[in-house]
């Protein structure tokens, strides 16, 4: 009897330390207590606890049970809001002019402010699949990405950075725009990026714009296949355009006229959100340094920006004394009219969203999303409406509603706890003391730390394979399954690049590429072969001794190779080699492989990380040039 009783009470305190352990262990469930809760809706904001079970919202209700074995945070004193959105980001640019961004730390630098998505206007369309790759595997730790299909019109803005037409689709009709719709959809863009408007602010001739038939067009075959539409408009003509063709999103506001009640009515007939990018557009001085933006500034674009940035005055939203943007300058007039026009939507009962054109020099990735709230407050809106611009708001512009934007049970659990009253004083938006993505809290003083590390993020390269493309496939993409591309110099009337397979000899096929040069001061025109998808995995060449290739053309040409971890502009590594009108096989060694005089950033081959071969054509402006290349491999 005395043994059974025994037998019992073990039993008995066995299943009480398992219960406790469970308890211990139900780290998926955490409880929110104390906070004000910013709904994201535009409800008043009231106490309430939310309860995360997981990645998504379980409870939001003013008194809770608690489950057994929540973690509990108690907030009394703060703020509990959505994750944050920004409508218009470019990822992969540095915030200071002469370097390539690092897009990993970029991320991170949104995830630290409490930007839990962000759509992305940076890159194009084969970018997309290795992008989502290293960020779904953990490689790349990210907020909520979509990723937009860029189109403009021939001549029109997002044309002139010379990265050639497949980095954004070129129409000028209704037919070309559907065709282009269609032909982007095997890469699944989340959304479509539109140039629409080629003004320029009075500061330089205008580029062209699209017509409202061919928008039209574009817009409901990108509804036809379930994509919203987001467009750069920065006049009234134009957004009034855009407001009838049924764009989404009127992105970077109107700066040269009033709004008036035409524009109203139409931008409420059709449910367009207007996001004015304030924060791209603000002529501040160097007064903006806060401990938020000194901590999401990478090394690279920190140590370029000279002066320093010094402690930020109060007000933050005019031109420091004795700055170029004092006076009756055309950044200035238009800065006034896009308040103006901020507080004139706002009265008229407009949608707000919030976006930023971040990755623009001097429009820091994160910090300027919270910048944008503080902007938007300045230009009318009570902090509320602009808290909810950056969530509910912003969510809906783009279709995600369902599933984030807003506190409320089932949506997914992106939070951000605040210590501080931002729905009273926007200030407090800066003052972030929890991130949670998922259900998940974030190391914000690990993603600072990674911010900080001097090297770019590492992403580990892939290995090369011999042959890179003999052009036997009709299709456009090398034996590596990348997309030759052309790039040419910068700006308005580029270099003009024709280039296509034709037939060799013998069934026999290879590249030809022909082009006219630019009245630029250097111009020239380059057919790039990506080694991996869309550039954006470095590639190790170690094994190999070169590159190899048939080549016909007429005189001195360049093979270029642009290294992952080279930061300057403009430095790359490059080797001349010479074509005549009879084909030749042309090897060049890796040792001859040099990097441009005058590079800011001296380094040594590796061949460790190797992303594109680009063949280059530099001639006199206004030449006439042609080469032609074949069985491109790399050999030992």
């Amino acid at each position: 009897m005395k043994r059974l009783f025994l037998l019992f009470i073990i039993l008995l305190c066995a299943g009480s330390l398992s219960a406790d352990a469970r308890q211990q262990i139900n780290t998926n469930v955490i409880a929110i207590i104390g906070a004000t809760v910013i709904d994201g809706a535009g409800a008043e904001p009231a106490k309430n606890t939310v309860v995360i079970r997981g990645d998504r919202i379980e409870t939001v209700a003013s008194k809770v049970e608690l489950p057994a074995g929540a973690r509990v945070i108690n907030a009394e004193g703060m703020t509990l809001t959505p994750g944050l959105f920004d409508l218009h980001t470019h990822l992969p640019y540095a915030t200071s002019g002469g370097m390539p961004g690092d897009w990993p730390k970029n991320l991170k630098a949104y995830l630290y402010c409490g930007v839990t998505s962000v759509v992305d206007f940076g890159t194009y369309a084969e970018t997309f699949e290795p992008m989502r790759r290293l960020i779904r595997t953990g490689v790349v730790e990210a907020p909520r990405i979509s990723l937009a299909a860029r189109m403009t019109t021939p001549g029109g803005h997002g044309a002139e950075g010379g990265r050639g037409d497949f980095f954004s689709l070129e129409v000028s009709t209704a037919r070309e725009a559907r065709a282009a719709v269609r032909r982007l959809l095997p890469y699944r863009p989340d959304v479509i990026k539109v140039f629409t408007d080629g003004w320029r602010y009075g500061a330089a001739p205008d580029m062209t714009s699209m017509n409202e038939d061919t928008l039209t067009a574009l817009v409901d075959e990108a509804h036809k296949n379930g994509l919203k539409v987001l467009t750069h408009t920065v006049t009234l003509e134009k957004a009034k355009i855009a407001a009838r063709a049924g764009v989404d999103v009127i992105a970077h506001g109107v700066g040269d006229k009033n709004a008036d009640e035409e524009l109203f009515k139409l931008m409420k007939a059709k449910g367009t959100t207007y996001a004015p990018t304030l924060a791209v557009y603000e002529p501040r001085g160097r007064d903006i340094l806060t401990p938020l933006l000194n901590t999401v500034l990478e090394p690279a674009v920190k140590a370029a920006i000279d002066p320093p940035l010094v402690a930020p005055r109060n007000p933050p939203m005019q031109p420091a004394p004795g700055s170029v943007e004092n006076g009756d300058s055309p950044r200035l007039r238009r800065w006034t009219m896009l308040q103006n026009n901020t507080a004139a939507l706002r009265k008229a009962g407009i949608a707000f969203g919030v976006g930023t054109d971040s990755g623009v020099t001097g429009t820091h990735h994160g910090w300027a999303t919270l910048r944008e709230l503080q902007l938007l407050v300045a230009g009318g809106l009570t902090p509320l409406e602009a808290i909810t611009a950056a969530t509910g708001n912003a969510a809906r512009a783009i279709r995600v509603d369902g599933e984030r934007g807003t506190i409320a049970p089932g949506k997914l659990a992106d939070l951000v706890l605040i210590a501080g009253e931002p729905h009273k004083n926007i200030g407090d938006i800066e003052k972030i003391s929890r991130v949670f993505l998922g259900g998940r809290e974030l190391d914000r003083e690990k993603l600072a730390r990674e911010i900080a590390a001097p090297a770019l993020t590492p992403i580990t390269a892939i290995k090369a394979s011999e042959q890179i493309d003999d052009f036997e496939s009709a299709n456009g993409r090398s034996r590596l399954d990348t997309l030759w591309v052309n790039s040419s110099d910068a700006g308005v009337n580029p270099s003009k690049i024709i280039f296509g397979r034709i037939l060799r000899d013998g069934g026999n096929h290879a590249l030809s590429v022909t082009a006219r040069m630019s009245e630029k001061e250097r111009p020239f025109a380059r057919i790039n072969v990506p080694l991996s998808r869309g550039a954006i995995e470095p590639v190790d060449v170690r094994e190999f001794r070169g590159v190899r290739f048939d080549a016909r053309g007429d005189g001195d040409y360049r093979l270029i190779a642009p290294s992952y971890n080279i930061r300057s502009n403009g430095a790359h590594f490059s080797a001349p080699f010479k074509a005549t009108t009879q084909w030749q096989t042309v090897s060049i060694d890796f040792t001859s492989f040099k990097q441009p005089e005058g590079t800011r950033t001296q380094a040594h081959w590796t061949g460790a990380d190797l992303l594109t071969l680009s063949f280059e054509i530099a001639r006199p402006a206004g030449a006439f040039e042609w080469l032609e290349i074949d069985n491109v491999r790399f050999y030992r």
